[in-house]
């Protein structure tokens, strides 16, 4: 298995449905921001709403961070659409939702079960520099929690921005860091 973490974003380019428009989207329109792509199962189903509804009452705070935020599965953009004007949780989604049939996408981050030609859940949180700085999966009967991914981006964000310190456990902005070094050996 290949090493995700600090590796690139890889090239793409995709159809997706977004805020009432299907657009193309690509590895160029993540260039100097912070993206979070989103990998689920597929439209119409469970656990998957429940998540992507998470996403969108969290989507506000991810913006005021700098974070877009990308849903993808191996459904259409049609499908997206379909599934947004007929659900209200999928309804109040405003972010794009990136539409993978081929599974390329699943592929290149690893997430593509081909049994069945959908994606793990996956999610995934690339740099502006388009690099890839956590990258966790999930087997399809365990939802994810938007509050757990916000405090793992800021401090994603907090070690961009301080390269000499690194976030402990259950770190929150404001608590306490740690510095590296001989003298914390043995002592935490």
């Amino acid at each position: 298995m290949k090493a995700i973490i600090n590796s690139q974003l890889p090239e793409f380019k995709v159809q997706a449905y977004h805020n009432g428009d299907f657009r193309e989207i690509s590895d160029e329109d993540l260039a100097g921001k912070w993206s979070v792509f989103f990998f689920y199962p597929a439209d119409f189903t469970f656990v998957c709403p429940t998540e992507l509804g998470d996403m969108a009452d969290a989507y506000e705070e991810f913006q005021d961070m700098g974070v877009e935020i990308y849903s993808v599965s191996t459904d259409t953009h049609f499908t997206h659409k379909a599934w947004h004007d007929t659900s209200d949780t999928i309804g109040k989604i405003r972010y794009p939702m990136l539409a993978d049939p081929t599974g390329e996408l699943s592929r290149a981050f690893g997430v593509y079960v081909k049994a069945s030609g959908l994606a793990n859940r996956g999610t995934f949180l690339i740099s502006p520099e388009g690099d890839i700085r956590l990258a966790e999966l999930n087997v399809d009967g365990i939802g994810r929690n938007s509050t757990e991914l916000l405090r793992k981006v800021k401090a994603a964000q907090f070690i961009d921005a301080h390269p000499n310190e690194v976030c402990p456990s259950k770190w929150e902005p404001g608590a306490e860091t740690l510095e590296p070094g001989l003298e914390l050996v043995g002592k935490i």
